[in-house]
């Protein structure tokens, strides 16, 4: 079973119960033994949050950086400490930057 949190419903906390399968691989040569399953576009592998309450937290954490974003997450329902906040930002992809304009070399 897993409990990953979601994003506040009308202010009240909101916790998935998944049921997900656990592998068993027969092979003693296998660096891996088990292997569960995974829920693409949901949840990340050992992640306590659904894909769109990173994205939110993501966002704030955009927005306002570590204590001050740790306060807005506060206020809609989820905790999360500014560490944790500076953590998403830094996982985060650099944004494309664009080229030299008139195509200098």
């Amino acid at each position: 079973m897993r409990f990953p949190a979601d994003v506040p419903s009308g202010g009240r906390l909101v916790v998935l119960q998944l049921r997900v399968r656990r592998f068993f691989c027969p092979e003693p040569s296998c660096a891996r033994q088990t292997f569960a399953e995974q829920m693409p576009g949901l949840t990340r592998r050992h992640s306590r949050w659904t894909e769109r309450l990173r994205s939110a937290l993501a966002a704030v954490g955009l927005a306002l950086a570590g204590r001050a974003g740790a306060r807005m997450a506060r206020a809609f329902g989820v905790s999360i400490s500014r560490s944790a906040v500076l953590r998403l930002l830094d996982a985060l992809p650099e944004p494309a930057s664009p080229g030299p304009a008139g195509g200098w070399c």
